[in-house]
């Protein structure tokens, strides 16, 4: 018989009714009136026949009243929350509770889909459906003796009842529960059963079945849905359950609340039930019309999924312990919650196939995905948004595990690609949980085709090829020695490590314990911790564009712990020279070697682990001391920044030398000094041995000098000995000597001085390789004086409010902090700028001067931010704009930073405009400023005449005039460098060197389409090829003149720089390298682009990459990097700039590697131009223990102010939220000297792609809620109800656990969002959907510093801001195209191509082009440098010493 079904209140009612102490005949008929609407029509039938009776007085009321009775106790023993407890019990007493698990899963959810799970869930054998295979047992409900019950045993089953004792006992505990959640009183209240909020308005109810409905057993007995001729035999016979399709299906739990199937409720033994029509497996239509309807089936024991059905939709089955079904069509009620169900199926759908495709995608790039991803035709839903993808990103990340643990082992796991990443660190996904005790995924019947587009196999040269294979093969073994037979680590803790291992994959077949070698050391495939992947893949992402911790290194002691040994020491030959007591040798017999000056030797160590010191021997003398030589140290390659990816055999001039006993010596060898040939050029790509000389053991060979401070490799110096002193000069002392000297001020050129007798006054002064006239301008820092008037400068204030309304905003108290990330409050001051009155030095008291302190008397520049209008007046004014002043200072000239130019406007020669531009040391006044009356003036004439020569008697003046000044102008034949642009972007780097006047780029590479027509907008004249870059190489590699497409490819010999920014993805979530990651490294673009430029050669290279670049793993990829460069023969050095040091309104840390061909000059890093917040200025990298810095001298000094943001963009028209005009006015003239600049000189009245992202209502009414005040971020949001753009209203965030870290709040209210707040695993139950707080952010916060780093942008988490992320900061909308381009420094004539998106990407991936114009500066000042020496006439030098 089937159930009857109750409402809740009145099942409550039927209770108290029990209770009330009314007469037997009062309360049987109460009983009636409660249930009479309820009751089957039968029974209805029977009490109306009976009624009738009763009226017409056929039976007495006695009998009437004992009949209803018993009619009614019959049918209300199938009481709606007890009918089908004999039946679960039978279940239970076989497997385990719904047929899950036996221990509590609280992932979101745990599908029964195993490898076998997705064979029969298409349909069973039958005569009208053959082909569908069988629904295998394993994936089932476990039964006794593995036979399928027969329909008369199931209707045995249900005949069963509980007694009216347990009756009892489960309403006294239920009112128990009722007692102490009174009691405890903690709000808001759910439903034991399905978790659902009970006053929440999205609760519905399950409205009833049919009247002709029927029970389970009975339904599948009907004739309308038997496959045999009504035989019971063939279901005696079948093994698997029996398969019907069902529509019109609602799921609700035993109190009549409608819920979905796929949170975690039935894993959790939550008996679920659903009411339909049941129609024939073979029958595919959705109608009504032939089916059976059929009321309250289960309970569900377990819900699957078979796979895509065409590709499209997913088939979702129940189970239960009858039958399986498989859902077609839900009713209307339920369509709601099922749509949930296919859009988390179909989402997953669309992740795993473009992540599979797209493995370098960004977050960005897959919200971008799902966004604009239509929907299939037949699904209960429109469109998707980013709400949709936190909603389900657990059940996604289990899919993307499944699709990972089915891949190749070699395969790079979808899990650990920055997108999934961004994606678990935000929603707070469990990694892990979906293993525990069945294997489930989506399983799709056609395999996903993997996208044949992307980077191939890398091209390489041989000598690119030779370095990694030769350094991996040695390395791997070594690491496989070390390890030991070391499992790979786990993290210990989540289920898949604590599984055991499979013993059927390839990597437990090679295990010992399987019988196999124990060679590969590989964990199960079953057991691959996806906990650490990520970690491992989160421990190589790019660090915080701000606050990089400084690293800590050990203490390197530079003194090297020789060990003498007894020898025979004869000088051979008559000393050469006598200086004092000193007689100096040409030779020396120690033990049996003879020894001369300029022979190399070896000096062994104190430590037997350190490998000997080699020495040059620049001189050899006798005195007091005993029998001496100078020893100029050469360093291993090993204890360079190169360590252990060096050549062996590679030596490196330092400049460190020292007095040594002879008797130090171990022996003579021999240590030659390779050159490069003179065809250097031609020679790139080229069949070459590695090994330049045999290792003999006593030979080694050398290409540069080192600088061991900043780790640059340099051609050795050029040296050029007199002959008086052939036998005793050391180029490492003469260049120590002179770097000594030039630290120290000197004045040169005596001016004659009446009624003096103080100081003696000097027309020239040298400092660290500058010469300073008097009339010349210099640098000075901000704390060397004070001005006389104190400006307005802006008050810090707290930007925390006291007096908060927890209430209304109860995320507040997460800000601890006054600290705004980006903010410039603590940037230093500018430089001071000052002209030179006077040169000067004390007189001692013999009347002679004291020239080892040199004095200036300057009179002070103000700039606008100094005088009494404050920083206000600076956004207007020119950057490079001063204040003349009558004040005057004295300083020491140690403390001289720097010489700049200074000039009266009025008297240049050409407009203040192209006078700036022609350097960045370029100043200029038009007015005076007056402090003591606080006002401007002209200036005097003495401020106009800007040098003042004195009549000097020459002293000196020759070596004055050897240190050219920075500030002469640039001729203007400097050559443009013939320039290929690899992984071109949209062209920054290139727009930037052209800015600088260095490159002309002929040639650019890129593969993404919409970044490749962005730079042939901008460079009409370059060939832009969007191909791989490994296949353009291996063409040319095999003298092909054109590609594909007709474009001609450059040659070896056309290409004179080289620059680009190679991806890392390819291997950057791997710990350690081993012989399964090499392989993924050597195949990577960074190795195809040092491929590059073997075979090309150019004169300048240029690397270009994130800050971590440098750190990945163990800074190896640094190291390999450098070693390929200087095996080729190239000086290259490396360091770390910070962007916003260089011009641009925003912080980023870039890694940069330079390269100079033979006969060039190695740049230099350029100093910084503008002050930026110490906390963003940490550019030092430490390489095996030790610290390397750039040769940047200012640290975060500058010559120039901040730019921010308001200078960025205050200009920019006010525009709405989805603005998408893609050409609109300006309306308005520019206001400030950026904005000026970044307008350019060109008649330009149209302003393009100032344009933003539209986004959905909800994230538009998020924004509009944030504060437009410095530091608002999402911290700030009220939790209130509020009516969105589309009609909808948002709900309030609930918080219902305590908070085991942040307590209470000071109204006594709870904290946490989850579960797992009080330190508990997460319930997929608690997760809140349309909040104006995300509940993903208090649900993570705890772990990731209450997401401080979304500064002001919405909740699309926003890692290192990625652009078309960040919020406008005094518009409710996310930045346009152009703003984020301006924030990059691009000029407003600049052209983006695509999409928004695409256009956003193109921005964000470019480098800034200020920093590419200050490298490119560099360049080309090292250019200068070098034509400047080829025309001197030289005399024959020795290299190094």
């Amino acid at each position: 018989m089937p159930a009857l079904f109750l409402p809740e209140d009145v099942i409550r009612r039927l209770r108290v009714l029990d209770q009330s102490g009314l007469s037997d005949e009062d309360h049987v008929l109460e009983e009636l009136r409660l249930v009479q609407d309820y009751l089957r029509v039968d029974t209805q039938d029977q009490l109306k026949s009976l009624k009738e009776k009763l009226t017409s007085s056929e039976i007495p009321r006695e009998v009437y009243i004992s009949k209803v009775k018993a009619v009614l106790g019959k049918e209300l023993c199938f009481d709606t929350t007890l009918i089908f407890d004999d039946v679960k019990q039978t279940v239970k007493t076989n497997v385990s509770p719904n047929g899950s698990h036996k221990n509590e899963d609280n992932g979101d959810v745990t599908m029964d889909v195993s490898p076998g799970a997705s064979k029969g869930k298409g349909g069973r054998k039958s005569k009208a459906n053959s082909d569908s295979k069988k629904s295998p047992s394993s994936t089932r409900v476990t039964r006794n003796g593995g036979k399928q019950p027969t329909i008369t045993s199931m209707f045995s089953k249900v005949q069963k009842r509980k007694s009216e004792d347990s009756n009892g006992e489960a309403s006294n505990q239920q009112s128990e529960l009722k007692k102490e959640d009174d009691e405890e009183e903690t709000p808001p209240p759910k439903c034991p059963d399905c978790r659902q909020y009970l006053d929440d308005s999205d609760l519905k109810f399950f409205q009833g079945d049919p009247d002709n409905a029927l029970d389970e057993p009975e339904m599948l007995t009907d004739e309308r849905l038997s496959l045999f001729d009504s035989n019971e035999d063939g279901f005696e016979s079948y093994e698997d359950l029996p398969q019907h399709k069902i529509t019109n299906f609602s799921v609700y739990d035993k109190r009549g609340h409608l819920c979905p199937f796929d949170s975690g409720l039935i894993e959790k033994n939550v008996e679920l039930y659903f009411s339909c029509v049941v129609k024939p497996i073979y029958d595919d239509n959705p109608c009504l019309d032939g089916g059976v309807p059929a009321k309250k089936l289960g309970p569900i024991n377990a819900w699957w999924i078979t796979g895509f059905d065409g590709g499209e939709k997913a088939l979702i089955g129940f189970t239960t312990a009858f039958a399986d079904y498989i859902l077609m069509q839900p009713s209307e009620e339920y369509s709601p919650i099922f749509a949930l169900m296919q859009e988390k199926i179909y989402m997953s759908k669309i992740v795993v196939e473009f992540l599979q495709k797209n493995p370098d995608a960004t977050y960005e790039d897959l919200l971008n995905k799902i966004e604009t991803t239509v929907p299939p035709a037949g699904l209960n839903f429109n469109c998707f948004t980013e709400d949709t993808l936190l909603r389900h990103a657990q059940f996604v990340v289990e899919q993307v595990e499944s699709y990972d643990e089915a891949g190749d082992s070699d395969e790079q796991p979808i899990i650990v690609t920055p997108c999934m990443r961004d994606l678990i660190k935000l929603a707070g996904v469990t990694l892990g949980k979906r293993r525990a005790a069945r294997r489930q995924a989506i399983r799709h019947p056609t395999k996903i085709e993997k996208d044949s587009k992307g980077p191939t196999k890398a091209t390489t040269t041989k000598l690119v090829y030779q370095i990694f294979d030769t350094f991996f093969s040695d390395q791997i073994e070594q690491n496989d020695k070390e390890s030991g037979g070391a499992k790979r680590q786990r993290c210990g803790v989540c289920e898949v490590c604590q599984s055991p291992d499979c013993g059927k994959c390839t990597a437990c077949k090679d295990m010992i314990k399987f019988g196999g070698s124990g060679k590969s050391k590989q964990a199960c495939k079953q057991r691959r911790c996806p906990n650490l992947a990520v970690k491992e893949a989160e421990d190589d992402e790019n660090m915080e564009e701000e606050d990089i911790p400084v690293e800590k290194t050990k203490k390197v002691s530079q003194a090297k712990r020789k060990k003498q040994t007894p020898c025979r020491i004869t000088w051979i030959g008559d000393p050469v020279r006598t200086e004092g007591k000193k007689q100096y040798y040409r030779k020396v017999c120690v033990n049996d070697d003879v020894l001369q000056v300029g022979d190399c030797v070896s000096v062994l160590s104190e430590d037997p682990s350190i490998p000997q010191y080699l020495a040059r021997i620049t001189s050899l003398w006798e005195d007091s001391n005993g029998k001496m030589f100078h020893a100029h140290w050469f360093l291993r390659g090993i204890h360079t920044v190169l360590g252990e990816s060096s050549d062996p055999l590679e030596v490196v001039i330092v400049d460190e030398c020292e007095d040594m006993l002879l008797n130090y010596v171990q022996g003579l060898v021999k240590i030659t000094y390779k050159a490069p040939s003179d065809n250097w050029f031609m020679e790139g790509g080229m069949d070459v041995d590695i090994k330049v000389i045999e290792d003999d053991g006593m030979s080694f060979f050398y290409q540069f000098w080192y600088d061991t401070d900043f780790a640059r490799f340099e051609t050795p110096p050029k040296t050029n000995p007199s002959q008086d002193c052939k036998y005793t000069f050391c180029g490492s002392c003469a260049r120590t000597k002179e770097r000594e000297e030039q630290a120290k001020p000197h004045a040169f050129e005596p001016l004659e001085s009446e009624d003096n007798d103080s100081k003696a006054l000097y027309a020239l002064a040298c400092f660290k390789g500058q010469q300073f006239r008097v009339g010349n301008s210099v640098y000075l820092p901000p704390e060397t004086y004070n001005f006389n008037v104190k400006p307005a400068s802006p008050v810090k204030r707290s930007h925390r409010k006291e007096d908060v309304d927890e209430e209304l905003y109860p995320e507040y108290y997460r800000k601890s902090s006054d600290y705004i990330k980006g903010s410039n409050l603590d940037a230093p001051e500018p430089f001071r700028i000052g002209r030179i009155k006077e040169i000067f030095c004390h007189r001692r008291s013999n009347g002679k001067p004291d020239t080892s302190e040199v004095k200036l008397r300057l009179y002070k520049f103000y700039r606008p931010e100094n005088t009494h209008k404050g920083v206000k007046s600076s956004y207007h004014t020119d950057i490079n704009q001063l204040y003349w002043s009558d004040e005057e200072v004295t300083v020491n000239m140690s403390e001289v930073l720097g010489r700049c130019q200074v000039e009266y406007g009025e008297d240049l020669n050409e407009s203040v405009q192209e006078y700036s531009g022609g350097g960045p040391d370029r100043f200029y006044f038009l007015e005076a400023y007056n402090a003591k009356t606080k006002s401007f003036e002209d200036p005097p004439n003495h401020a106009r005449s800007a040098v003042h020569k004195g009549k000097g008697k020459g002293k000196g003046k020759g070596k004055a005039e050897t240190q050219d000044s920075q500030n002469e102008p640039q001729p203007s034949k400097v050559p443009k460098y013939r320039t290929l642009d690899v992984f071109s972007g949209c062209g920054g780097l290139s727009e930037g060197f052209h800015q600088a006047g260095i490159a002309e780029t002929l040639w650019a590479i890129e593969m993404w389409e919409p970044a490749a027509q962005a730079f042939r907008l901008n460079n009409p004249g370059t060939t832009v090829f969007t191909e791989d870059c490994n296949v353009l190489l291996k063409l040319v590699m095999s003298g092909e003149k054109t590609n594909s497409l007709g474009q001609k490819l450059p040659q070896k010999g056309d290409v004179e720089m080289l620059c680009g920014g190679p991806p890392c993805q390819g291997f950057s979530g791997m710990n350690r390298f081993n012989s399964r990651t090499y392989s993924k490294f050597k195949n990577s673009l960074v190795v195809s682009y040092l491929s590059y430029c073997d075979y090309y050669r150019p004169k300048f290279f240029l690397l270009e990459n994130v800050r971590n670049f440098v750190s990945f793993k163990s800074s190896m990829v640094l190291k390999l990097t450098l070693r390929c460069l200087v095996r080729m023969g190239y000086q290259c050095t490396f360091g770390v700039l910070q962007a916003g040091q260089y011009g641009v309104a925003q912080t980023r840390r870039r890694a940069i590697i330079l390269a100079a061909a033979p006969g060039e000059k190695l740049p230099r890093y350029p100093e910084p131009l503008h002050v930026f917040a110490p906390r963003a200025c940490s550019l030092s990298v430490v390489v095996d223990e030790k610290k390397y810095v750039s040769n940047v001298t200012r640290g975060n000094g500058g010559i120039y102010r901040t730019i921010t943001v308001r200078d960025t963009m205050s200009d920019l028209p006010e525009i709405r939220n989805g603005a998408a005009a893609l050409e609109i006015s300006y309306n308005g003239e520019p206001q400030s000297w950026f904005q000026r600049q970044i307008r350019g000189t060109q008649y330009q009245p149209i302003l393009r792609d100032h344009i933003c992202k539209d986004m959905s209502a909800l994230v538009e009414g998020r924004m509009r809620h944030i504060p437009l005040a410095p530091g608002s971020d999402w911290r700030d949001l009220p939790n209130i109800e509020v009516r969105l753009k589309d009609g909808t209203m948002t709900k309030k965030l609930r918080y219902t656990h305590p908070d085991k870290k942040n307590g209470r709040s000071s109204t006594g209210a709870l904290r946490g969002v989850c579960t797992c707040a009080g330190g508990t695993p997460c319930d997929p139950a608690d997760r809140q959907f349309n909040t104006l707080i995300p509940w993903c952010l208090p649900h993570t916060g705890n772990r990731h510093n209450h997401w401080m780093a979304l500064k002001s942008t919405i909740f699309n988490l926003n890692f290192n801001l990625k652009w078309g992320r960040v919020l406008h900061p005094e518009q409710h909308r996310v930045v346009s195209v152009r703003e984020c381009a301006r924030s990059q420094g691009f000029p407003d004539t600049y052209r983006f191509f695509g999409n928004i998106l695409d256009k956003h990407r193109q921005v964000g991936n470019a480098v800034p082009p200020p920093l590419a114009r200050a490298i490119g500066m560099e360049i080309k000042h090292c250019v200068l440098e070098r034509m400047k020496e080829e025309q001197a006439a030289g005399e024959s030098v020795v290299f190094g010493m």
